[in-house]
């Protein structure tokens, strides 16, 4: 959560001579598969992946995480998420569900590391308004703090299919502290407007959302129903020797492909729906978290990454002959937010 990868946490916990978990387990008597290491204080940053993906610290207990064959094969293996067991609530929690989920959504997004060694807090947070890829985060040994920058992704590769959406990381960090102590501030002082505002935000997006998802789903439905009476007509035809079995069995193949695939298109829709008509809830845990750091005085990356979900560099604009760029800031649980309409009523 403070914007340090497994290899750099794994260093920290060397240098600070934390004892490893076999080195631990065996001098609390307790048998590990794994052999001590030379030093009893050296971390793997494999350990420290695992450690990150572990459930148990939310409090819940996880039965059923590997399975054997049989009797006669007793090889474990690694058992589905939707296979296992999970029960909450078992025993004290070391870490909160929101953390822990924040932390595995950081661990799905790649953190480029520049040649020198050097990361941005902003690493994995920063996409491009127009080609929606990641931009870059740019430095060298020879550059001073205030030249490192970031660049769209795309541009850099092939400059025809995206302009160039550059950004200088010390410019970048003012702008989003900027607007994030904006947002704290309202939240702290003005926070049943911001709610309002926020609630019927959210409302319209999620009604129209949820409106073009319903629509979709209603057509994946009716060309499953469709699909399922192609199927029976396909095997009557069968029977009744109209087609023969080898195009039968290439035709139900093809029959059976479709279904597969309309069938995870019609659950992935079922989610979004539920997600959309949950979008109002995310709204308490965001202010929640929002008065967390209402004495918040500069940005640090604990904070950036529990409220921020992504950040928007817009293209340049040069036509009033300065360089005007726009930052957008998508946050956790709430999206967009418009700080236009919150800062009239707080100059009301």
């Amino acid at each position: 959560m403070e914007g340090c990868g497994p290899s750099q946490i794994a260093t920290l916990l060397t240098e600070e001579n934390i004892l490893n978990p076999t080195t631990y387990h065996r001098r609390e008597g307790r048998n590990t598969p794994s052999h001590e290491t030379e030093n009893p204080c050296k971390w793997s940053n494999t350990t420290v992946v695992k450690l990150l993906a572990r459930r148990e610290y939310t409090g819940c207990l996880v039965n059923f995480k590997t399975y054997t064959n049989s009797i006669w094969d007793k090889k474990k293996r690694e058992n589905d998420a939707e296979n296992q067991v999970v029960i909450p609530n078992a025993h004290p929690a070391l870490i909160g569900q929101e953390v822990f989920d924040k932390v595995q959504e950081i661990r799905q997004q790649r953190h480029r590391r520049t040649k020198i060694g050097k990361t941005s807090l902003f690493s994995g947070l920063v996409y491009c308004a127009d080609c929606k890829q990641k931009l870059y985060y740019s430095t060298s040994s020879h550059f001073e703090e205030y030249q490192d920058f970031f660049i769209c992704s795309t541009h850099r590769k092939d400059k025809a299919k995206c302009s160039g959406h550059y950004i200088r990381a010390i410019v970048l960090e003012a702008m989003v502290w900027l607007h994030m102590e904006t947002v704290i501030s309202h939240v702290t002082q003005f926070e049943a407007h911001f709610r309002a505002v926020m609630e019927q935000e959210m409302r319209l997006k999620s009604d129209e959302a949820v409106r073009v998802s319903r629509k979709n789903l209603i057509k994946a439905e009716k060309r499953l129903a469709e699909l399922d009476r192609l199927f029976v007509r396909l095997y009557e035809d069968n029977v009744n020797a109209k087609i023969s079995d080898e195009r039968f069995a290439v035709m139900s193949k093809g029959y059976e492909d479709k279904q597969s695939r309309l069938k995870v298109e019609v659950q992935e829709l079922q989610q979004e729906i539920e997600a959309q008509e949950r979008q109002i809830e995310g709204l308490d845990q965001f202010i929640r978290t929002a008065n967390k750091y209402a004495e918040l005085d500069g940005l640090s990356p604990y904070a950036l990454r529990e409220l921020v979900k992504a950040i928007y560099i817009e293209a340049p604009d040069k036509s009033s002959g300065k360089r005007r760029q726009g930052v957008r800031i998508c946050y956790d649980f709430v999206g967009f937010i418009p700080l236009d309409r919150l800062m009239k009523q707080e100059t009301a």
